[in-house]
């Protein structure tokens, strides 16, 4: 609870507005996107923020690539955020959220 998930791409933050086809869940911190075009590859950063706590935290850049022989592999490539459902720490601990991607 009180977790946000925002998205960078290129150092920029992630327009969702813009075309429609990108969506983040504020429920798993998850990045989708609806049929990849050449624009969308770049860096993708996942930045996670606790408003109450006024603390947020930025992953590493993870780029997207387009393969050349149209081939997908085993994977559809796919970038995601994996929390447990709770996390506890004391006040002034550190905490560790990854954000990482999958794919081929």
């Amino acid at each position: 609870p009180g977790l946000s998930y925002t998205w960078i791409f290129n150092n920029d933050t992630l327009d969702l507005q813009e075309d429609g086809r990108r969506f983040v869940s504020q429920e798993t911190g998850n990045l989708y996107l609806a049929k990849v075009e050449p624009w969308d590859v770049g860096n993708y950063t996942c930045v996670v923020s606790n408003r109450e706590a006024q603390q947020g935290a930025r992953g590493p850049p993870t780029p997207l690539t387009l393969r050349s022989d149209g081939v997908m592999g085993e994977y559809e490539p796919k970038i995601e955020v994996r929390f447990p459902e709770t996390t506890y720490a004391a006040k002034g601990s550190s905490v560790r959220l990854e954000c990482f991607a999958l794919g081929k």
